[in-house]
């Protein structure tokens, strides 16, 4: 009984994530790509899909974040929950950096195109420098950014290594990184998985750190290892 609750949770979820990706193409298509209009309604989204699924949000942290400031968040990635939760969790103007291929999904996927997040292309280098270029005018146009640093979601609730490119980016705009861990989305919807298992996940902010002055890839690999230390003080290993 609870794989077939879990399958049509769901599905559910995933039918209120086509409507609102189709609300958010029509508002694109008229409003224009307004960074703050696109994260209102992914907002709206996130804390409705998440109500729909059973899923709780708890936020450690905030105390340590001033929002007239803008970050780049560099997080762990678990669960296709890890979005909805940092959306609906911290109340910051933040653009999610996304892989490409999630453009393929009817309607969420075409409204994430047509909105205001900004997508990579992982196998392409001279794409993905791209994309943190289009990350880093964001931050200069006064929004934070989101990475998830270890690329894609983990398969086994374990931590992964760090990529480079969320750090490049931090030092490249001058911005304050602040480490983000996320506990428990992996047991809720795992890769590859269509159960969804209600239950609580918890994001923990580490106090920013400061990149100004810093420069070339030497301060980006210390950056990443100081990044690497502050998720995994606080990482849950969910394997």
């Amino acid at each position: 009984m609870s794989t077939l609750l879990g399958i049509l949770r769901f599905a559910v979820g995933a039918s209120f994530s086509l409507v609102m990706g189709l609300a958010e193409m029509m508002t694109m298509l008229l409003a224009g790509r307004r960074g703050r209009i696109f994260h209102g309604i992914a907002r709206f989204w996130a804390r409705w899909v998440l109500i729909i699924c059973g899923v709780r949000v708890r936020v450690s942290g905030l105390e340590h974040l001033d929002f007239l400031h803008t970050y780049v968040y560099v997080s762990n990635h678990a669960s296709m929950f890890d979005i909805p939760c940092v959306v609906a969790g911290i109340p910051d103007q933040i653009r999610i950096v996304y892989k490409r291929e999630l453009h393929v999904i009817p309607f969420f996927g075409w409204g994430l195109k047509w909105g205001a997040y900004i997508p990579i292309e992982r196998a392409s280098g001279a794409s993905a420098m791209r994309s943190l270029e289009e990350a880093a005018q964001k931050i200069r146009n006064g929004a934070s950014v989101l990475l998830y640093a270890e690329g894609t979601r983990t398969l086994d609730g374990r931590l992964q290594p760090f990529k480079r490119g969320a750090f490049n980016l931090a030092i490249r705009a001058g911005v304050r990184v602040v480490p983000l861990t996320i506990n428990g989305s992996f047991r809720i919807l795992q890769k590859h998985s269509l159960i969804i298992r209600p239950g609580t996940v918890h994001l923990i902010l580490e106090t920013p750190i400061a990149v100004e002055g810093q420069a070339g890839k030497e301060a980006e690999r210390k950056l990443m290892d100081q990044v690497h230390a502050a998720i995994a003080k606080n990482y849950v290993d969910q394997s």
